[in-house]
């Protein structure tokens, strides 16, 4: 019996091909379940034409997946976070931040597509790879760039030597407004 694959059969053969199996096999298991159906011209003319339907949809979105993707590639994101003493940084860049600063850039683009293969912990150039389709992959180029964080020893310590109190410099980050406000 000759049949017509609707869907990949492990053993047999791929979506699309044209098998000969045993007549039980395909009465009794492939046509029932929908994997295969009987090879007559008709069949063979319809299953071409939605062939050609479906590779017409498949190439149309991986032709906007791959504009999306030049778009992606040009664009150099920066973002600055947090570091401590040794240049350790307070948590990680995760996929939602660089997903909001390339909306920011407009191009929109679910953060689950972005794969971070490890935690991005330190400052520097990154190249993170983006799956739009399985057959077109993007890389940002991501830069983190690290602000050191002013512990309160070294906030104290600059008063002192100044000469004011913790006191004072509250009264007079209090006074400041104020004297704009009156002016």
């Amino acid at each position: 019996m000759k049949l017509l694959l609707k869907e990949d059969v492990d053993g047999l053969g791929f979506c699309g091909e044209e098998v000969e199996v045993k007549d039980g096999y395909g009465r009794n298991f492939l046509i029932p379940k929908g994997k295969a159906l009987l090879a007559t011209p008709n069949n063979l003319k319809a299953f071409n034409h939605q062939k050609r339907i479906v590779q017409a949809k498949v190439k149309k979105i991986t032709g906007i997946a791959q504009e999306v993707a030049d778009k992606i590639s040009a664009a150099t994101i920066q973002i600055k976070k947090k570091m401590g003493d040794g240049g350790k940084m307070f948590g990680a860049v995760t996929a939602q931040e660089i997903s909001d600063l390339l909306k920011a850039k407009g191009i929109d683009i679910d953060r689950r597509k972005i794969q971070i293969q490890e935690p991005i912990k330190k400052a520097g150039e990154y190249s993170i790879p983006v799956k739009l389709h399985p057959e077109v992959t993007a890389a940002i180029k991501l830069t983190v760039e690290g602000e050191k964080v002013v512990e309160k020893a070294e906030v104290e310590e600059k008063a002192e030597v100044e000469g004011k109190t913790e006191a004072e410099e509250k009264t007079e980050a209090t006074e400041k407004p104020q004297e704009k406000e009156a002016e």
